[in-house]
């Protein structure tokens, strides 16, 4: 008897299996596993900046050193092999406009390649924790900001107790009301993997984290601010930021840098600040 139940369960898994890789065929528009030995540059732009938004304090450069591919051990818990962005401390570092940086960090972007339309786009991420260190997994429209409209699925600003997800658009941007900070159930972290994920339809946005809802915006509560600015095309980015606004509004600290920590900056000196990303799905909408 033990060994019909047990015949049986391998039976539906293997259906089980099957049905989602024929769903999987069917409603995937984008997927990446950063299986190669190399960043594919047929789906990812790598962003180079000269300028600083936010008063971050990194540059953002086209180098194997804060963009890469690991797998095995190395990738620490991917299913396959795993992209890392690592921050790295470069004093002195100056862009093509001639501005100096302290630190130098990556930012990667599908805009062109791959933008879609409602769906559902998630992230399996993991990132090393510390006041100031400030990743995200977002998406953004093409034009002028907010204007565009914007989508933060994952962002931290170092901690490890919890991420948010937030809503920029006209007439709502900045320190936007549409935001949520949400917590870690006891006994996990943002230095754990976890997958990062908002369903878009034509009237709400739903983010969730390992698939529970964390988050719930619907056209009526945007409008309350301004235009509904999620009826357009977005494309996906992943980048690692160093302090700046939104790190030091909740973490207060200026010094040595603003937004960004003594003890984190040891640890991007230490070449521990790192943010892990597994994979990226993109599925279309079902409406």
């Amino acid at each position: 008897m033990k060994s019909y139940y047990l015949l049986l369960s391998i039976s539906l898994l293997m259906v089980s299996q099957a049905n989602a890789q024929q769903q999987s065929k069917t409603d995937t528009v984008f997927f990446e596993d950063f299986n190669e030995q190399s960043l594919d540059r047929s789906k990812w732009n790598v962003e180079v900046t000269g300028h600083t938004v936010n008063d971050e304090q990194q540059a953002y450069v086209d180098s194997a050193a804060t963009i890469y591919l690991v797998k095995g051990s190395d990738a620490e818990g991917a299913v396959k092999g795993a992209l890392v962005l690592k921050a790295l401390y470069r004093p002195g570092f100056t862009s093509k406009q001639q501005k100096k940086y302290d630190f130098i960090s990556g930012r990667i972007n599908t805009q062109a390649k791959m933008e879609f339309t409602y769906g559902t786009a998630s992230a399996r991420m993991k990132m090393t924790a510390g006041a100031g260190l400030w990743p995200a997994f977002w998406a953004l429209g093409n034009g002028k900001w907010p204007d565009c409209g914007e989508i933060d699925m994952m962002e931290t600003v170092g901690d490890s107790s919890w991420t948010s997800h937030a809503l920029h658009g006209p007439n709502y941007f900045g320190n936007t009301p549409l935001a949520y900070r949400a917590h870690f159930p006891a006994g996990t972290d943002v230095t754990q993997w976890h997958i990062y994920s908002v369903d878009w339809t034509p009237t709400s946005l739903t983010f969730k984290i390992d698939g529970k809802v964390t988050y719930t915006v619907t056209k009526p509560m945007v409008e309350k601010y301004g235009r509904w600015a999620y009826d357009n095309k977005k494309f996906i980015i992943l980048n690692f930021a160093l302090g700046g606004g939104y790190p030091a509004g909740y973490n207060k600290v200026t010094k040595p840098y603003f937004g960004m920590s003594a003890n984190t900056v040891n640890k991007i000196k230490a070449g521990q600040a790192k943010v892990f990303v597994d994979w990226v799905l993109v599925t279309r909408g079902k409406e």
